[in-house]
């Protein structure tokens, strides 16, 4: 078998290239209008006595949903790669690539996580103020200064958050680590053969499975529910989870669909999509059962401190709707769209179908976000639209770039023989 390399053309560039200088004039344009319409600083003290709302905190706010949102994509690139190495799938070989594209995100997620972070912490994160932690302020808040040690460890509560910091720093570490080493040996079988390097990297894949595992929990904890620090949930997660994983795999699955319709990737037939389709439809299936089990536990408790993280968001007037279209997209739609044996397998559905997720999952981590950090200053403008379109156009930059800079397929791969004939 012949190799068959993607070409990121001129033309694919400039139009990356123009979505993003798009982007950036949308959220120029957002900001402008913003101070015009007096949003910079006239909206009352925020919560908790601190500074009042200015611009740059929905601006934070935006920053960092788009962060944690591509970050989740990069993350779940490798995530489908370690799954099909350790499992020994034959079906995929002709899509782990765009996977493996997918995870060179990573080290740029985590530089950008970690100088946002240190930008805008006292802005998105309640937790970061050293009063809370002060009992003879009036500040003093008893429930985060228990869960201070989570944070500061070793050092005092209030001071610099140590712990915190050494998670994310260790997380992204060991990810682009274990990134390294997987793609090292599923680069090497095209030149080697042999199942020697398959073997390695299946190892690999099950220990950043395991690690995986737990971070991926803990950076939900870190990076979005501490944002409500008051409030908890034991499938939080899994939530931030499924929803990364929906929105991974509607991304692979478009991914290949264009590049099919291109003329790349002729391993890839009806049943491939048909398989990508499935999964798509299954955990968006997946995705709302972990929202709906949260949600009834929360409910039927009636636990104030527990029930006020969805009446900031399903009863108010500023999320209300958003609340409703975030389940209408993210299972309504697919579940609905999706549902036939057709749908998964002809390529226009495919491609109507799942960039509609991908914006709903985008909506999902948006909710996650904006109620806390902005109350009721939260607003869905040019300024969203403007910093989506530039992550975006920088995420498809870097993926694009590094999807031609190896086969589209892994000629010695030892299950390719069985993916060429696959059929369902």
């Amino acid at each position: 078998m012949s190799e068959e390399r993607f070409e990121f053309t001129g033309s694919a560039k400039k139009t990356i290239l123009i979505t993003g200088l798009v982007g950036v004039a949308l959220l120029i344009l957002g900001i402008v209008m913003m101070n015009l319409g007096g949003g910079h600083g006239d909206h009352g003290e925020a919560a908790g006595g601190h500074e009042a709302f200015h611009w740059t905190k929905r601006l934070y706010a935006n920053l960092w949903i788009n962060n944690v949102y591509f970050t989740g994509l990069g993350i779940i690139g490798l995530f489908f790669v370690a799954i099909q190495y350790a499992t020994q799938a034959g079906w995929s070989v002709g899509v782990k690539r765009i996977a493996l594209a997918m995870a060179y995100w990573i080290p740029i997620a985590g530089v950008i996580m970690i100088i946002t972070w240190f930008v805008t912490n006292h802005d998105l994160f309640h937790w970061t103020h050293h009063d809370l932690y002060d009992s003879t302020s009036e500040g003093y808040d008893e429930i985060i200064n228990n869960k201070g040690v989570f944070f500061y460890w070793p050092l005092a509560n209030g001071t610099f958050p140590m712990f915190y910091i050494l998670r994310m720093v260790v997380f992204f570490g060991v990810w682009y680590w274990m990134f390294i080493i997987i793609k090292k040996h599923m680069l090497a079988e095209d030149i080697e053969g042999g199942t020697e390097r398959f073997h390695k990297a299946r190892k690999f894949s099950a220990i950043f499975l395991v690690f995986f595992a737990v971070s991926s929990s803990m950076a939900a904890w870190d990076w979005i529910m501490s944002i409500d620090t008051h409030w908890f949930s034991t499938m939080f997660g899994w939530y931030v989870f499924a929803s990364w994983w929906v929105n991974g795999l509607a991304f692979i699955t478009v991914v290949a669909v264009i590049l099919k319709e291109s003329g790349y990737l002729k391993v890839v037939n009806a049943n491939h999509l048909h398989d990508l389709g499935k999964f798509v439809w299954g955990f968006s299936i997946f995705w709302t059962y972990i929202w709906f089990s949260q949600f009834l536990l929360i409910y039927y408790a009636n636990i104030p401190e527990e029930t006020i993280y969805f009446v900031e968001r399903w009863r108010s007037d500023d999320y209300g709707t958003v609340f409703m279209v975030n389940l209408i997209l993210n299972f309504f739609f697919p579940f609905l769209f999706f549902m036939t044996r057709d749908a998964k397998r002809h390529m226009t559905f495919l491609k109507v179908g799942c960039p509609a997720i991908l914006f709903g999952h985008w909506i999902d981590f948006y909710l996650m976000v904006t109620p806390g950090t902005l109350k009721e200053n939260g607003g869905f403008g040019l300024m969203e639209i403007g910093l989506l379109m530039v992550f975006l156009a920088a995420f498809l930059m870097v993926v694009l770039g590094a999807l031609s800079k190896f086969p589209l397929v892994g000629k010695n791969h030892p299950m390719l023989e069985e993916s060429l004939h696959h059929h369902i």
